[in-house]
């Protein structure tokens, strides 16, 4: 199963951990055959969010909500339950400096797009 880890640092810690740090853990990561993906993010004053609502877009600079951490990047790994994801997720070298949420991807249920396309 895949779990994304989603790196939250405050903005003065953006830079606490050093690229090369987390470069040598993505690493490992790949070595132990549990990477699936990973990057770092831009800090938050470069993001736009995008609404639509009652069928007109909206755009925003920055993040949909003022945190003291934002999201500064992920990793992708593949890991056989919660517990190993947890365990690799606090192996994530900026743990030290912010926060690591875990969550397991969910899969998208297509079997009606399947179905559809078996009546076709």
């Amino acid at each position: 199963m895949n779990y994304l880890c989603l790196v939250y640092l405050a903005q003065d810690k953006l830079h606490a951990c050093p690229d090369s740090t987390c470069f040598a853990f993505a690493e490992e990561l790949r070595g132990s055959g549990h990477f699936v993906a990973g990057q770092a993010l831009q800090p938050i004053d470069t993001a736009t969010t995008v609404r639509v609502r009652n069928g007109q877009m909206s755009l925003t600079d920055g993040p949909f909500a003022e945190t003291k951490e934002q999201l500064a990047g992920f990793y992708m790994i593949e890991a056989k339950d919660l517990n190993e994801a947890i365990h690799w997720a606090s192996k994530i070298p900026p743990a030290r400096y912010g926060s690591i949420e875990v969550r397991p991807v969910r899969e998208l249920d297509v079997s009606d797009i399947a179905a559809t396309q078996a009546a076709v």
